[in-house]
């Protein structure tokens, strides 16, 4: 629910989580670098991959999959704020956004073998 807030709720406003001074996602991708395209290529697969875990309440193939594809994200997320030189507790929130998607692979990984 955080990435879809994020991306249609928040995506023209500051957070205390943007990178750099940036007031937007856009001004945030633009203190790492990134092109619009980027931002938008981005925001489709995250948003798309936070209703696949959505989604795998009810269908659970898609859990390990989802969770691990947004852990690769959540690491992206923690370097593009450690690359704008960031305070680490700007990553705060990709990185509780990792342990969890790990701990969902790591969870449906142990569950498979019982």
């Amino acid at each position: 629910m955080s990435i879809i807030n994020v991306w249609f709720f928040r995506f023209n406003k500051p957070t205390p989580w943007r990178g750099g001074d940036s007031k937007s996602m856009k001004e945030e991708f633009e203190t790492y670098r990134l092109s619009p395209t980027i931002m938008y290529i981005i925001g489709t697969i995250k948003v798309s991959l936070a209703v696949m875990l959505l989604i795998s309440i009810w269908i659970k193939d898609l859990s390990t999959p989802a969770a691990g594809a947004m852990g690769i994200f959540m690491l992206g997320a923690i370097a593009m704020h450690f690359k704008a030189d960031d305070p680490s507790i700007k990553s705060f929130p990709a990185l509780i956004l990792f342990i969890l998607s790990v701990g969902i692979v790591a969870g449906e990984v142990v569950l498979a073998d019982l």
